[in-house]
Formats: structure tokens, C-alpha cells, sequence
């Protein structure tokens, strides 16, 4: 059954009262009702097309309206309406029209909240897009780098040493069992620098070679590529990290790195994890040229500016925070807190 509703008032409770009831299917706002013709709740009567007035008597005589609700706050209009209500028509106001507006202004701003979080997790989630799509650009340069600087190379070169000791055999048989004694070293130099590219292929393995051991190869790879000197020291115990914690946390240190080996211009950077008071803390510091935050927190499309946002929002899904210390000239400073859950 429709229930028509005119509404006396038209400020901040007539305003909270039309934007509820309006999308209500059980309910036909019939007309507002304000002396100023400006209230926030008749411009958006007006908007919504339902009728207004200057004339509260009007709606009563109207005898439109089962429901009167007179949010007006004024004494002498809620001592007219008990006198000149048409029959049949209920009223609800003074202190209960209060309380029901303001119960339904409170569900009004809970609602904005919800929409509001959900506008941060859907800026999320493409801020995560986009990086998904330049992870995996970098990642398959990095990858056809190590291959083709490091395995192919190596490779080539046992070819090489294969055909020298072909030649040799028949010739100089010393010189070809030293050559071959070399041409081994050479091999498994070939599957170890093979193993580190499978490694860095399937980063999911944290979990099962432990966040410790998985730094320690990613940096050994990390100073043989780029020439940065590196140092990690480690004190946690693995059991008392959660799988995805983890993960998060190796993504971290792996972003940073990368921001320093695209940005820094540093000799050196040192990596620390540790686990204090149910808090894990992870600091990179690296020697080199420093930035100006507020210009690369202007920059919201730069690179730097991109990678910064990227640890802050692991930090913040995982419950923590992260915090950047630079000056120019003095280099930089990422120091994580991020409380730690349950192993798996």
C-alpha cells in the first residue's frame, strides 16, 4: 500500500528525510513545505519535481497526504497541525520527527561511507592493475636479460669448449681433460644461474624455501645484474609469518630495489628483517642521490611516484604502514611495520 507523506520543514531534516523516502516504492512525497523558498530541501524537491510551498496550511488543505511529518522545529505549526489536521491523516512531529531524521541522516552518511570505501578499493584495485601489467613487462625484460647476459652466454661458451676439446683430443689429450675439467665448472655455473631464473619465475616457492633463503638469492641475483652492492640481514622466525605476508613483503623489498636500481644511483643498499612485538619491521636504506618528496608525490603518473604508492598499498592491506625518509644527496630510506598473522 503507498503511503503519501507531506514533509513541514525543509532544512537539514526535511533534506535527510526527502533523499531516504524518495526511493522508497512504498512512499509518494505528495509535497515539502518550507517558508524559504532557498532551504536545501525545496532545491531538492525541485530537482526531484515533487511540489513545494511557502504555505504549510496549503499541503493540509491539499488533503493529499496520509502522513504529515513536520520537522520544522517551529512550536506554533505543530500546535496548528493538531488543530487542523484533516481526519485521517496521521502526523508525527516535535521530537519524534527529530529522532527519526536523524536516525535516517546516520543511515545516510553510513551509506556515503560504504560508497566511499568502495571507491578506495576500486582505486585499489586499478592501481594494482596497472601494476600487474608493468610487473609483468619488467619481469620479461629482466627475465630475457638474465637468459640471454647469463645462461645463453654460458651456454655458448661450453659449445665452444666442447669443440676445442674435440680438437684437442687427438692432439694435446692433457691440455683436453683440463679443458673439459673446466668445461664442467662452466656447466654448473649453467644450472645454478638456470635454477635462479626458475626461481624468479615461480615466486610463489617463498612459502616452501622460506623468506630468508628467497632474499638471500634474490639480492645475490640483484647485485650480479645491476652491479649494486647489497647486504641482508635477517632475524624471524618463519613460522610465525603467514603465507601471503610473505609474498607481500618479498614484493616490497622487491619494488624498492627496483626504485633504487631505476632512480638512486646508489653504490650500496642494505636490507634488514626483523620481528619485534608481534610486528614485523623492514627497512631498505640505500647511499644514493635522494629525491624530492613533494615533487614526486605531484608527479601521481611518474614511475617513482607509482612504485612509492605500490609499497605503501601492500604495507596498508597487510594492516601496516610504510614510511619513506629522504633527502637529496642523502639517499633513501623505506622502513616497514606490518603486524603478523598466523602461519598457514
Amino acid at each position: 500500500m503507498l503511503t503519501k507523506v507531506a514533509i513541514i520543514g525543509a532544512g537539514k531534516g526535511g533534506l535527510s528525510l526527502i533523499e531516504i523516502l524518495y526511493d522508497d516504492p512504498l512512499v509518494q512525497i505528495v509535497g515539502v513545505a518550507d517558508v524559504d523558498k532557498h532551504a536545501p530541501g525545496i532545491r531538492l524537491a525541485k530537482k526531484l519535481k515533487i511540489p513545494v510551498t511557502q504555505n504549510y496550511k496549503k499541503l493540509l488543505q491539499s488533503k493529499k497526504a496520509d502522513l504529515v511529518i513536520d520537522v520544522s522545529g517551529n512550536q506554533s505549526v505543530e500546535e496548528t497541525l493538531h488543530v487542523a489536521m484533516p481526519p485521517g491523516t496521521a502526523i508525527i512531529g516535535g521530537p519524534s520527527a527529530k529522532f527519526m531524521w536523524q536516525l535516517i541522516e546516520e543511515r545516510i552518511k553510513s551509506k556515503e561511507r560504504i560508497e566511499q570505501h568502495l571507491l578506495e578499493y576500486q582505486s585499489l584495485y586499478r592501481l594494482y592493475v596497472k601494476e600487474v601489467e608493468l610487473a609483468i613487462a619488467e619481469e620479461r625484460t629482466r627475465i630475457a636479460c638474465d637468459i640471454h647476459d647469463g645462461l645463453v652466454q654460458t651456454l655458448v661458451g661450453l659449445s665452444y669448449r666442447l669443440d676445442y676439446c674435440s680438437d684437442q683430443m687427438e692432439k694435446n689429450r692433457a691440455r683436453s681433460i683440463a679443458s673439459l675439467h673446466e668445461t664442467k665448472k662452466l656447466l654448473k655455473e649453467g644450472i645454478s644461474e638456470a635454477r635462479e631464473v626458475i626461481f624468479n619465475l615461480r615466486p610463489i616457492l617463498i612459502d616452501q624455501s622460506g623468506l630468508s633463503r628467497s632474499l638471500e638469492n634474490y639480492l645475490k641475483t640483484y647485485h650480479r645484474q645491476y652491479q649494486i652492492k647489497t647486504t641482508l640481514k635477517t632475524a624471524v622466525n618463519e613460522r610465525l609469518i603467514a603465507s601471503q605476508t610473505k609474498i607481500f613483503v618479498f614484493r616490497i623489498i622487491q619494488e624498492a630495489l627496483a626504485n633504487v636500481q631505476k632512480h638512486a644511483r646508489a653504490k650500496r643498499v642494505d636490507v634488514k628483517v626483523s620481528i619485534k612485538n608481534e610486528t614485523m619491521h623492514v627497512s631498505i636504506i640505500d647511499n644514493g642521490v635522494g629525491f624530492d618528496q613533494e615533487k614526486v608525490k605531484r608527479d601521481q603518473n611518474g614511475q617513482r611516484s607509482f612504485g612509492l604508492q605500490a609499497i605503501t598499498e601492500r604495507a596498508r592491506l597487510l594492516g601496516g604502514q610504510a614510511k619513506i625518509t629522504t633527502r637529496l644527496g642523502k639517499g633513501t630510506r623505506v622502513a616497514i611495520q606490518i603486524p603478523i598473522g598466523s602461519s598457514d
